[in-house]
């Protein structure tokens, strides 16, 4: 097999075995035996062994987590230029003048400089303001696709850039139920993601690396060629930018199958880049004052609609600023309808001038964000000399009527509500209310909540269990009719016969999650009134509370404003008490971690649940406060089993430790 069919094959081996470790441990189920991983694991190693290239995500690595207090700079032995752009495909062929030359994506996330010394990731630092950097090298080590080892075992350095593609960001971002704080864009998030000062977080963000510049010329004295560049790269185990050798001849039809091929690519690009093949040639011009002439960017040309203006939509958020949004005439822009624009501030508004009635050119940032390019009325008001008149601006807030004040900051006006119980301020907190560990009603999404509170429908939990007031209105809401609203009106019937726990989890007092919210009903025996009534000093007694989560339990509920609420919820509820038989608490203050797949349990989930009725606690990693570890395979060299043993927590199969706690399935 050829090196470049052992790099993919190395590839493929750590793709399935990462999914076979994803099926296993955090989804209870089994995709192979442990004797195919095992036979894979062991290829894998001699390919690795063999080829000298080791993926910085492949399980034969433990990539150490750490963190650190800043990251420190650290200047480019050479300056990082931009690239000097064009919008016109006709330019781009032109400035060819005959040569060949190699056009390829310019990816849309953060450029990285990595140095390999010995065949090992020695270092890797930031582009920063193009001379100087910061030092992420330990971030780099977990980027999913990067070669932490590589063949070639002389001094390498390459740029290239760190991205994260479209599909994982909408992962990320569906995870996280706060509006506000999901992330706007992919390269927002891989920017932040890559300066991290911890690196366990940059590992859990995917980011990949694709190479497109090999910077040190010595590597390979013979080769000329940026296109033989790549492919020498590509034999070191490294994912290089899609590029293809173009002449005037064939560079227009490449462009177009680029332009066909970003309407469905999974990489953030905002255009491509040609690069002369011929380096020697293409150093040979220098550089005028701000850019290289090596090398030439092109970005997209903006599809422009002309539109009219109907209204500007006020959206408030939790955190209080409250959004203008312009709402025109539809238009069609790169093959959608679009009818709608965040003009994201007031400074935007108003240096746009905007007024109802307007017309503006509208366009899509990047082929994916709609935005108003333009305003052609108030153009030419101001050519005419005649009077414009602008939107007014809101002094009161859309949701609750509170009185609003534009802030600045950083030259930045906002506009934001003051009213600190404002509902849209709610949002977060009803999305938790009714999600599956707390009320779980299904058919409120936070858009859903989000229409219900700016229509007034909610204001406090309790109103959830009004909606039919508003039956009419929700039937004729889009995305409703008259099946979903039974479904929720369902949905909300069944969450009124809840458990203690549930509410407490629901309420969203700081760290209270739902473990602690189950302890903390145990050890006051599933009565509300006993533990609204306790100080910090008896909830900070008890084991795995602590001052700060006491402190804040005891805030919320010295709060007469929470304490009214809590008794019209607790009104519209049916609450579960649990009976406790004397002595049943066998396993209070034991704490056990359960990994692989159960026998005797469905789920890991009820298993824990039997622990948990029993007084003791299942947390997710091993420490020494671990009472024992539940692993059917024993024997197993999983990272859990290696921690017990180091620790020397005991490791008990499904069968004897149910037998040794007392524990029915």
């Amino acid at each position: 097999m050829e090196q470049s069919g052992k790099i993919e094959r190395i590839k493929y081996l750590v793709a399935t075995l990462q999914e076979a470790s994803r099926a296993y441990y955090a989804q209870d189920r089994e995709i192979m035996s442990n004797r195919e991983y095992d036979a894979l694991y062991d290829e894998l190693q001699a390919l690795e062994q063999e080829t000298g290239m080791v993926l910085a995500n492949s399980p034969t690595v433990n990539v150490g987590y750490e963190a650190v207090e800043e990251l420190p700079k650290e200047r480019h032995e050479s300056p990082m230029l931009s690239l000097d752009k064009t919008k016109s495909r006709e330019t781009l062929r032109d400035w060819l003048e005959g040569h060949k030359a190699v056009l390829s994506w310019k990816l849309d996330g953060l450029t990285i400089v990595l140095t390999y010394r010995e065949g090992k990731l020695a270092k890797a630092v930031t582009r920063g303001n193009g001379e100087i950097g910061e030092v992420i090298t330990n971030n780099a080590r977990t980027f999913v696709n990067l070669p932490l080892e590589i063949p070639f075992k002389g001094e390498l350095v390459l740029r290239g850039e760190a991205v994260i593609s479209y599909s994982d960001f909408q992962k990320i971002n569906a995870e996280i139920e706060d509006v506000d704080a999901k992330y706007k864009n992919p390269r927002n998030l891989c920017s932040g993601s890559v300066r991290q000062l911890n690196n366990e977080i940059t590992a859990k963000r995917n980011v990949r690396f694709y190479a497109f510049t090999l910077v040190d010329a010595n590597v390979t004295p013979a080769s000329n060629s940026v296109g033989e560049r790549f492919q020498f790269l590509m034999e070191q185990g490294f994912e290089v930018v899609e590029h293809y050798l173009v002449t005037e001849e064939d560079i227009l039809d490449k462009v177009a199958m680029f332009e066909q091929k970003i309407e469905t690519y999974d990489i953030p690009s905002d255009g491509l880049v040609l690069t002369y093949d011929d380096i020697a040639y293409g150093q040979s011009l220098g550089r005028t004052a701000k850019f290289p002439r090596h090398s030439i960017a092109f970005k997209w040309a903006d599809e422009l609609r002309e539109t009219t203006l109907k209204e500007i939509e006020w959206s408030a958020s939790r955190t209080g600023l409250i959004n203008p949004v312009a709402i025109f005439e539809p238009v069609e822009l790169e093959g959608t309808t679009v009818s709608r624009a965040s003009v994201h501030n007031i400074s935007i508004l108003q240096g746009l001038q905007l007024g109802i009635g307007d017309r503006i050119t509208v366009y899509k940032a990047n082929m994916i964000i709609p935005q108003i390019e333009a305003n052609l009325t108030a153009m030419e008001s101001a050519e005419s000399m005649q009077e414009h008149r602008l939107v007014d601006i809101p002094t009161a807030c859309p949701v609750c009527g509170g009185k609003t004040e534009i802030r600045q900051v950083n030259d930045v006006q906002s506009l934001y509500c003051t009213n600190e119980k404002c509902a849209a301020k709610q949002i977060k907190s009803f999305t938790l209310f009714v999600s599956r560990d707390a009320m779980n009603i299904d058919g409120l999404s936070e858009a859903t909540l989000e229409k219900f509170i700016d229509l007034g429908f909610i204001h406090e939990f309790a109103d959830l269990f009004h909606l039919d007031r508003y039956q009419e209105q929700i039937v004729e809401m889009e995305g409703f009719g008259e099946k979903s609203y039974q479904n929720l009106m369902e949905s909300i019937e069944r969450a009124r016969h809840t458990t203690l726990p549930r509410v407490i989890y629901g309420l969203g007092i700081a760290n209270i999650g739902v473990a602690n919210a189950k302890m903390l009903c145990r050890y006051f025996d599933h009565d509300l009134s006993r533990m609204q009534q306790a100080d910090v000093e008896t909830l900070s007694a008890i084991d795995g509370v602590g001052e700060v989560i006491a402190t804040a339990f005891v805030n919320y509920m010295r709060d007469p404003d929470n304490l009214r609420k809590i008794a019209e919820l607790t009104g519209e509820l049916e609450i579960e008490i649990p009976k406790v038989e004397e002595g049943s608490q066998t396993l209070s203050g034991l704490s056990f971690v359960i990994t692989g797949s159960l026998e005797k349990f469905a789920s890991r989930s009820d298993l824990k649940e039997a622990i948990e009725a029993k007084g003791g606690k299942v947390t997710g990693s091993v420490t020494s406060k671990t009472t024992c570890l539940v692993n059917n395979d024993v024997a197993s060299g999983s990272s859990k089993n290696k921690k017990a043993k180091e620790l020397g927590i005991p490791i008990l199969s499904e069968e004897d430790f149910l037998k040794q706690y007392g524990i029915n399935s």
